[in-house]
């Protein structure tokens, strides 16, 4: 491959190897370097301009200075980020990391990385098991598994094949319930919560998830729903994408009031600060519709056994 392809194909980015494995010799790219044709980006590693770099330039740049290396972890998953991480095998020696790139030594890289990517990464399925490992919180884990299943890119399935195949990986145990409600319809942070801390922990009626359902703004997925009487709509944004978004859920909450079913919508404090009032509230609704609930408190002092649901 010459150099105008290496170059079309790695976003304008080449590494001096390649340079000097196409027949050119330094002085070239001394040459080059000094008509400000090309600019130095890390040792050895070079741009075909001078302005900013996109952030496919950096992550080039980046697998290019340690090569043999591929993109893992964060950004292996998306396109963004100020740092750029890239994994090499776990026996090379320790390398000098330039500004703005984290090199980890991994383990089983080869069979783990897609080579022919542009630029290489590892798999997408290892990669957002690696950052769930490394969540701060089991809410940011949840959100990695979730997102990732979210964007189509993979599923809980095979989430759970490559968490399977893994030798040694932390939170295993966990990883595999949160990946086993995603299966079941669980598509964020919020609504797994509501399934752990709401329904399950108080002993609520199995909802049905992520029901399709046609409305009069086309079709849509209930994220919860009981017994075709109850929806629960779970809002994980703070801020809806626009009015317009605003008015298509409203106009489904009342498509649903139409065909006889009620609409509630939860948001992260009913859920996460509030959900032993919130499953008491639940059952007083369900109650009201007729849906048979018995429920039980989630421990010590929880307020859902001090209510009468049969009054």
């Amino acid at each position: 491959m010459d150099i105008a392809d290496l170059l079309r194909r790695q976003s304008g980015v080449i590494s001096r190897r390649q340079v000097l494995d196409a027949g050119l010799q330094n002085h070239h790219i001394r040459r080059l370097l000094r008509r400000r044709e090309w600019a130095r980006v890390h040792d050895g590693v070079y741009v075909e301009h001078t302005g900013p770099l996109s952030w496919p330039q950096r992550a080039w740049a980046a697998v290019l200075y340690a090569a043999p290396a591929a993109l893992c972890l964060e950004s292996a998953l998306s396109e963004q980020g100020s740092i750029i991480h890239v994994g090499v095998a776990r026996q090379r020696a320790m390398l000098v990391e330039p500004h703005g790139v984290r090199i980890h030594h991994l383990a089983h890289l080869d069979e783990r990385t897609l080579w022919n990517a542009g630029p290489p990464r590892l798999r997408y399925e290892d990669a957002a098991l690696d950052v769930a490992c490394q969540a701060v919180s089991e809410f940011d884990a949840i959100a990695v598994l979730a997102d990732a299943c979210g964007s189509r890119r993979t599923t809980a399935v095979r989430l759970q094949q490559t968490l399977d195949a893994r030798r040694r990986i932390r939170r295993r145990r966990w990883l595999k319930g949160v990946l086993a409600d995603i299966s079941a319809g669980t598509c964020s942070v919020l609504e797994h919560a509501y399934l752990d801390r709401v329904e399950r922990a108080h002993g609520l009626p199995r909802a049905v998830r992520q029901q399709r359902s046609d409305s009069s703004v086309g079709v849509c997925y209930r994220d919860t729903e009981y017994g075709r009487r109850l929806v629960v709509e779970l809002d994980g944004r703070l801020f809806h994408d626009s009015a317009s978004a605003r008015n298509r859920d409203f106009e489904r909450d009342l498509d649903a009031a139409v065909d006889g079913r009620s609409t509630i919508r939860l948001s992260y404090q009913q859920v996460l600060d509030r959900a032993c009032h919130t499953a008491a509230k639940l059952a007083w609704v369900m109650h009201g519709h007729g849906i048979a609930v018995t429920g039980h408190p989630c421990g010590p002092g929880c307020v859902f056994g001090k209510l009468d649901l049969a009054a």
